[in-house]
């Protein structure tokens, strides 16, 4: 399995629930997605982001389907206005 985690700085953060709303669309696009979680920075605990994506994908051929889907890539022109920065890691788990 593939972990594929995702950190979102956003240039206004409180376009969190927007960001969630367009990852949360992506989450049963193609075969292979085992988890799928969005979560949003809460007020009080420690963060160095706003919006994290968490997903693990069946293998890298999964992952490698999801990445240039067409959905994926239309939300990800939209983040992409969004943020000011993007962290990501991919291991095998």
């Amino acid at each position: 399995m593939i972990k594929h985690i995702v950190l979102f700085t956003l240039k206004d953060p409180a376009n969190a629930p927007k960001v969630k709303a367009l990852l949360d669309s992506c989450k049963d696009i193609v075969p292979g997605i085992r988890e799928f979680e969005v979560g949003i920075k809460t007020e009080g605990l420690e963060a160095t982001a706003d919006v994290v994506l968490v997903s693990t994908f069946d293998d890298a051929a999964a992952l490698a389907a999801y990445q240039p889907h067409p959905h994926h890539q239309g939300v990800v022109a939209q983040i992409r206005e969004m943020a000011s920065g993007r962290q990501v890691l991919d291991y095998i788990c």
